[in-house]
């Protein structure tokens, strides 16, 4: 695609999000702003009726969007240590697009200088300090790690194109308080939008749930509550995804060699998609698809677009993974949607096609990808029969 194109493209894809925003304002639908004076009051109303022997220690922090990583809480941690964070806020990448991100994704927390750093899956998160050190907290987009440590991949300079806040309270309870009992008490006293309870339920879930076997989240981007194993339909072992205002990659260890016959087979049922546009702006590049990844750190993605013609493929408009990551449209539309269908790729080919050079020698890795987080939108879809073949040559991925 021209340059031309490309800006003319971009530009329509802006000014259909406008309209939308437009609709959204005008017929009362849009989400309202957070209120972070009424969340400030509430947990200090709240905490001033905790019971005594609860909580040692709390603070409310409030990080800008455009300060870069990492503020301090002054807090110094001693292993052990029961946290638990409540968060409100957003981060605007746009405002007259409605373009936001909610601390689920933006809160990002690391004792010590050295790590690692991690966040929760939703506005509240609890934690027990795995080592001594200063707890440190950070808004994250537009910003990309580079290391476990917290160093920034991305230039400082990049937050000053976003705006918005988080305000975080922080309690530490005493000694001997898991935080699940800890969060249940003082919901028992009151709420703070809503905060105590979802974390409740997040603590009981988390406790019977994790990743689907074999499976890991990348790092960078932090756990979720996308995936999970589950029968569905004829597929007794499928894993399901189920995506709103989030984004996840899990990445499956597969060790093959790359070859002209080696292809990439699955199965997938897709019941919603969480674009209606095409995917290849950055304010629209919410999908839903499966990757592969190569040895020489790049990866092709395979993808059901809303619009893009069957056939399309792209580099990833997101400036952060557009020298890593190419995209390819294998389903478009909704007419398929929530019929079960069998996919096979051949790898090497699309290699070539889609990303050309130097073809790689090797497969490392099978991604599942799933994001929402511009539009937050809702997609739905599941996974079946993940394989790899080469000649008589198969590894089951699933």
């Amino acid at each position: 695609m021209s340059r031309a194109a490309s800006v003319a493209v971009d530009l329509g894809v802006a000014a259909r999000l406008g309209w939308r925003a437009l609709r959204r304002r005008l017929g009362g639908t849009h989400a309202a702003a957070p209120d972070l004076v009424g969340f400030r009051s509430q947990c200090e109303a709240l905490l001033a009726r905790a019971p005594a022997g609860l909580i040692a220690q709390h603070q409310i922090i409030e990080l800008p969007a455009t300060r870069p990583p990492w503020s301090p809480s002054g807090w110094p941690l001693e292993a052990g240590d029961s946290i638990t964070s409540l968060a409100c806020g957003r981060t605007l990448l746009s405002r007259p697009l409605d373009i936001w991100v909610e601390p689920s994704f933006q809160l990002w927390l690391r004792i010590g200088e050295q790590g690692p750093v991690f966040r929760g899956t939703r506005n509240t998160h609890s934690f027990v300090a795995s080592h001594a050190g200063a707890l440190q907290l950070a808004s994250y987009f537009p910003g990309e790690w580079a290391s476990p440590d917290g160093r920034l991949a991305t230039s400082e300079r990049d937050y000053a194109k976003v705006s918005g806040s988080i305000c975080v309270l922080l309690i530490r309870w005493c000694r001997g308080i898991d935080a699940a009992d800890g969060v249940a008490a003082l919901a028992a006293i009151g709420d703070v939008q809503g905060l105590l309870a979802g974390e409740r339920e997040r603590l009981a879930r988390a406790a019977g749930e994790s990743e689907p076997a074999g499976w890991r989240h990348l790092w960078f981007l932090g756990p979720s509550e996308i995936y999970r194993r589950a029968p569905r339909d004829h597929h007794a072992d499928a894993i399901c995804c189920s995506t709103h205002r989030d984004v996840a990659i899990l990445q499956h260890d597969a060790e093959l060699a790359l070859m002209p016959d080696t292809r990439l087979h699955w199965s997938w049922k897709v019941d919603a998609l969480p674009s209606s546009l095409r995917e290849d702006s950055i304010p629209t590049h919410d999908y839903l698809s499966i990757a592969v990844e190569f040895d020489n750190g790049l990866d092709l993605t395979y993808l059901w677009s809303a619009a893009l013609p069957v056939g399309t493929h792209f580099r990833c408009p997101l400036p952060t993974w557009k020298d890593r990551e190419t995209h390819w449209v294998v389903r478009s539309g909704s007419a398929e949607l929530g019929r079960w269908l069998d996919e096979s790729r051949n790898v090497y080919d699309d290699y070539r096609i889609a990303i050309g050079g130097t073809v790689p020698t090797r497969i490392v890795r099978v991604w599942l990808i799933a994001v929402s987080l511009f539009q937050r939108g809702e997609g739905r879809c599941a996974y079946a029969g993940i394989r790899l073949s080469q000649g008589n040559t198969e590894l089951k991925i699933d």
